[in-house]
């Protein structure tokens, strides 16, 4: 799947975002990344034979304190992983639109301060993060 493409998919994957949620984003970098470093499996406790597909990093909102953003803050940022997506769905458009979309809003989730069993749970049950 070229470049192109891939960027689209994740653009697309963005956009199914609702507004309130958006535009919170403050100060938040969406970016893709081939794949990720050895340091950001280390540090994610990814083992060998396991993937990640994206990544959230930065301190999330519920945990800035009165003066987060005082000074010059670099921004927040969430890494979509093309290859690990890749490795999972193929070729097909679709189901890495699928993946995709699922990644952006788990990542974006993190970011409000979910962790991953909520988000997990919430996932499971069906339920988008905004109940």
């Amino acid at each position: 799947m070229t470049d192109e493409i891939f960027e689209r998919l994740v653009s697309e994957g963005i956009e199914t975002v609702p507004e309130r949620f958006l535009h919170k984003l403050d100060n938040v970098a969406i970016v893709i990344a081939e794949s990720p470093t050895q340091e950001q499996l280390s540090s994610n406790h990814v083992g060998r034979g396991e993937g990640l597909l994206g990544l959230y990093e930065g301190i999330p909102l519920t945990h800035r304190g009165d003066f987060y953003g005082m000074g010059i803050v670099l921004p927040d940022r969430i890494t979509i992983f093309k290859k690990s997506i890749l490795n999972i769905a193929g070729d097909d458009e679709e189901r890495v639109k699928n993946i995709v979309r699922d990644t952006v809003w788990h990542e974006i989730a993190h970011f409000f301060g979910y962790n991953d069993e909520v988000i997990k749970s919430r996932e499971e049950r069906g339920t988008n993060y905004s109940t």
